[in-house]
């Protein structure tokens, strides 16, 4: 349920995967089929499974028109969302209506499927709840305008985005700044939200370290808006980004005048809204027991990446065989400018190449796309990310794994540290298995071309599905990888394990961000800015989703060992993994299930 505290302050995770914004992105997956594809046939059920999540879909359209309007939605291109308390209470309204009308058919429905699928998006709607009564009750959110503006307008300002669609950036920006008719400064609205909370007893502020990064990251953000604006050669834009530039370094210069002084040093959520945080991402286990998982199998990772380590160290003469000084030997040799994204794409083709050859998973026939981020996109979201395509009304938008190559500069810092981590040859490899193929690329792809439920789309998901697959396609492409690139690959599982014990020792006050910087640069091997916005992970960008790369991986791996042993020989990875691409996001609990009680029966069956 996108409301102000839910989608300012947890919009989208910043990690190896951008979602835009997760609930709607997944909401709006499977309304029309893309890249001009005829939709797999669909079962009765699906559509009257459909017809219920219709009625929360509608209502959050209604108050989400920039992501509406992402998702190929044209007619709400030149609108902008309301973000008054009157219209999250508006929408709190409907939505706790329609939950209920879905209670009410859920005691009468017969079909077991629709049952499943209604459970969901109850489920999933009354956590949405419970976000927003902890948010209005207890904290005051730093609402960042430029980050809210950049990506409202970025939707529109895209490569493969219509002439016509992007001359509606100009309507939308001039509403932002307050120069259309009926519209006030959105900044102006903005900060009437925050002092709404401030004015609350007992409030929490945000962290300080929250507030100094993102404020201080801005002006790079701000002056990004205006070059896509001037990428595009757009007309009439110039005196409302003036308006909006000049309000915007007023509302920065409030924030820091009010907001900033009243900041927390401490960044840790309460263990309340940590458990929300949880449970929002699909993590169903205590933060103490995952991070004991984690640190086992970061020992483990190790082990693994020792002897590998001292295997490229003999054959390259390397001086040292400790896999930290294999890494940074490795490191060494940097692709720059115009070769990193030529070297990326061959490397896309040798991958796929390797998918299909070994038959680790059913490729479709269109291409996957790779470019390098932006410097305002590297400011607003420093990490390698996959922006899925379009979903309703698509042209033939596809989606585009982004690969930003500098990191933003820290709270008082000229300029950031160089970052070596993905722009050397052995990286590439687990970078576009995870974002491009088998991984991400291909769970939104799967959605659209299998037509599975809405609910399991929109209701199911959560980073644990979603990055728990990320990390397995990273697993099962690694032993096709070149020895160095195996490597690197371990690197990134042994991070993936760093997180979930990092983030929930953070939160738990057992360690402090110095103690994670040096696990990160130092046994991790990764570098001090790419470290940075892992700490900002943990801490203040989206605490809690970190953990779930591990955590998703490691219950897809068991279910994966189960329906190896259930099957003997008759398991086909190809099949497996055609299966659980075709379920949708699913959480681990309802995947094992849908193994369970469909493909290994059918498999055992011969039926497929």
């Amino acid at each position: 349920m996108p409301t102000l505290y839910f989608y300012f302050v947890k919009k989208t995770p910043t990690g190896d995967t951008s979602l835009r914004s997760l609930r709607l992105t997944a909401l709006l997956l499977l309304v029309a089929p893309a890249f001009g594809q005829v939709p797999a046939p669909q079962p009765a059920w699906i559509a009257r499974s459909n017809a219920f999540t219709q009625q929360v879909l509608d209502i959050q359209i209604k108050y989400s028109p920039e992501e509406a309007s992402s998702e190929g939605l044209a007619k709400y291109d030149t609108e902008i969302g309301d973000v008054s308390k009157a219209a999250e209470d508006a929408q709190r309204k409907e939505e706790e209506a329609a939950v209920d009308k879905l209670e009410i058919a859920l005691k009468t429905e017969k079909d077991q499927n629709v049952a499943e699928d209604l459970q969901i998006i109850i489920n999933n709607e009354r956590l949405g709840f419970r976000e927003q009564d902890f948010g209005r009750k207890r904290r005051v959110p730093f609402i960042n305008a430029t980050s809210l503006f950049f990506n409202g307008l970025q939707t529109l300002l895209d490569d493969q985005m219509p002439q016509s669609r992007r001359e509606s950036a100009v309507t939308r920006l001039k509403k932002y700044a307050g120069q259309a008719p009926g519209y006030r400064p959105v900044t102006l609205q903005l900060i009437e939200r925050m002092k709404q909370q401030m004015a609350k007893p007992d409030m929490i502020y945000p962290s300080k370290s929250e507030v100094e990064t993102q404020l201080s990251r801005n002006a790079a953000i701000v002056e990004g808006i205006a070059a896509l604006f001037q990428k595009y050669h757009l007309t009439g834009w110039e005196p409302a980004y003036a308006a909006l530039k000049t309000q915007l370094t007023d509302y920065d210069a409030w924030v820091r005048a009010n907001i900033l002084p009243k900041a927390r040093t401490d960044f840790r959520l309460l263990p309340e809204e940590y458990a929300l945080a949880f449970e929002g991402y699909g993590i169903d286990i205590p933060p103490a027991q995952i991070a004991e998982m984690a640190h086992k199998a970061f020992l483990d990772y190790q082990a693994q990446m020792q002897p590998l380590a001292t295997e490229i160290a003999k054959e390259h003469g390397f001086a040292s065989s400790d896999y930290r000084d294999v890494i940074r030997e490795l490191k060494k040799q940097q692709l720059t400018g115009d070769a990193i994204l030529p070297f990326y794409e061959k490397r896309l083709h040798e991958i796929e190449k390797i998918i299909v050859t070994d038959k680790l998973v059913t490729l479709p026939d269109r291409p996957a796309i790779i470019r390098l981020g932006t410097a305002a996109e590297s400011a607003d979201s420093p990490a390698p990310h996959m922006v899925p395509p379009p979903f309703l009304h698509n042209t033939g938008q596809r989606g585009v794994f982004v690969l930003p190559l500098n990191m933003p500069a820290g709270p008082g810092e000229a300029q950031a540290a160089k970052v070596d981590d993905y722009t050397f040859d052995a990286a590439s490899w687990t970078l576009i298995a995870h974002e491009a193929r088998p991984g991400h690329e291909l769970q939104f792809d799967s959605m659209v071309e299998h037509g599975v439920s809405l609910a399991r789309a929109l209701f199911a998901f959560n980073s644990t599905n979603a990055e728990g697959w990320g990390l397995y396609s990273e697993y099962i492409t690694l032993p096709y990888m070149p020895k160095e690139g195996q490597l690197i690959s371990l690197q990134f599982r042994l991070l993936r394990a760093a997180r979930a014990f990092l983030d929930p020792e953070l939160q738990a006050g057992k360690i402090q961000p110095a103690d994670a910087m040096k696990v990160l640069t130092q046994d991790v091997c990764f570098s001090v800015p790419f470290a940075n916005q892992e700490v900002e992970r943990y801490t203040f960008r989206s605490p809690g989703q970190a953990n779930s790369y591990f955590y998703g991986f490691t219950r897809l791996l068991e279910l994966r060992k189960e329906t190896e042993t259930a099957l003997g020989p008759k398991f086909s990875a190809l099949r497996f993994h055609d299966f659980i691409l075709a379920q949708g996001l699913l959480p681990p609990g309802l995947m094992k299930k849908a193994v369970e009680e469909h493909f290994i029966p059918q498999e055992k069956a011969g039926t497929p």
